[in-house]
């Protein structure tokens, strides 16, 4: 005889267990679960690497090193130069770029030697990656150990880290002609972007798999939607504000205005727009795209404090505590950008800089995690009634 459903039972996920079955859980937990703890590991390791990855690339920009390999050779580039000859046919084909030719003709071999083991390092790293997903990917689909559903989002991983490679040379041939001292300031943004997408799927996944799917469903239907839309608001601005400080790295506009509040004594920078034609100057001009990075940090921080008061108001401990997490992280993250701007934009404290930017960046997502899926608690853990 068959049950009655409750109006709360998602249809289509939940059967009746037969008689004399312990009650452990419904066909979502019978089903493919997969190796959900192994996977996890897996992407924690893939986590910690693009967050490397991410850091050296910071670091190779911030050393003007990334220009220092003129040729993309996906496999063969994996081996560095190993005599003599080698290095001076890699030299030489740095020699025939406008950087040389223009900025660094002072340079001698083992000065470029510098530069080349930073940019080869941050390429090989990019392999490492590939090759530690591909492991991973294909050896838990040939064991059968993904759960279901999860086939497609593993693999999505991987054409993000194929993009993410194909994107670094198309940002790398910018800088290779024209004149250009450096790459494309929008260039790097778009490669700089893809990488915070990259780590921000890879973390969402984690704390995704951290969860049985019973669990998960449970926990949606506890669902804040409003603070859910908020954090997923915070989350886009947040990438927003990220890009305009790839366009500001990008043209090295951290090192100059350097004092604060004020910009060169005024509110506005001088000549804004001085470069033709005029749209030029959103990407080009130092002064006008510092002056963009510091008024959408600003705005940035207002609307922080307006989702940070709303999760203040959760009814559940751990939603509270993952919003005043972030917003810790981005009271942090905008001292430091002033310091950095104050201070010229020095390579140490520009890399912590982006490197708290990750910070920001997860532990938004972490709290968004929870608005969206409240963990559950004990009537002890409930919240008090909110003040108004």
């Amino acid at each position: 005889m068959s049950k009655k459903r409750s109006i709360f039972e998602e249809v289509g996920n939940v059967a009746p267990e037969p008689a004399g079955t312990a009650p452990q859980g419904g066909m979502i937990d019978a089903g493919k679960r997969g190796a959900r703890g192994a996977i996890r590991i897996w992407l924690i390791v893939l986590f910690a690497l693009v967050l490397v990855m991410i850091t050296v690339g910071g670091l190779t920009r911030l050393t003007d090193s990334g220009l220092s390999i003129t040729e993309w050779r996906p496999l063969t580039g994996a081996i560095p130069p190993l005599n003599a000859a080698d290095w001076a046919a890699e030299f030489a084909l740095y020699q025939t770029i406008p950087e040389f030719q223009l900025q660094n003709s002072w340079m001698t071999l083992a000065d470029f030697k510098v530069i080349y083991w930073w940019e080869w390092g941050h390429r090989q790293l990019g392999r490492v990656i590939g090759l530690v997903w591909a492991i991973g990917f294909f050896g838990f689909l040939a064991a059968r150990k993904i759960p279901v559903g999860w086939t497609g989002r593993l693999f999505l991983l991987g054409v993000l880290g194929g993009l993410q490679g194909a994107v670094g040379w198309w940002m790398v041939y910018s800088g290779l002609s024209d004149g250009r001292l450096d790459v494309a300031s929008y260039r790097l943004a778009t490669h700089l972007g893809l990488a915070f997408i990259i780590l921000g799927v890879i973390t969402w996944f984690i704390l995704q798999l951290g969860v049985e799917d019973r669990a998960l469903m449970q926990a949606r239907r506890n669902r804040d939607a409003k603070l859910f839309g908020l954090s997923t608001g915070w989350l886009h601005f947040t990438f927003l504000q990220i890009l305009i400080g790839a366009l500001v790295a990008g043209i090295d506009a951290g090192r100059n205005y350097t004092d604060w509040p004020l910009m060169a004594g005024g509110f506005f920078p001088p000549d804004m727009f001085a470069l033709e034609p005029w749209w030029r100057n959103f990407f080009e001009d130092d002064g006008l795209v510092q002056f963009i990075h510091r008024m959408s940090g600003y705005l940035l921080l207002i609307f922080s404090v307006v989702v940070w008061r709303r999760g203040r108001k959760s009814a559940n401990a751990a939603t509270r505590a993952a919003f005043t997490a972030a917003f810790i992280a981005m009271i942090a993250q905008v001292v430091l950008g002033i310091y950095t701007v104050i201070m010229g934009a020095p390579w140490n404290i520009a890399i912590v800089h982006q490197f708290l930017a990750v910070v920001v960046w997860c532990l938004i997502l972490r709290a968004r995690f929870h608005a969206g899926y409240p963990p559950a608690q004990s009537v002890r853990g409930t919240k008090r009634e909110a003040k108004a």
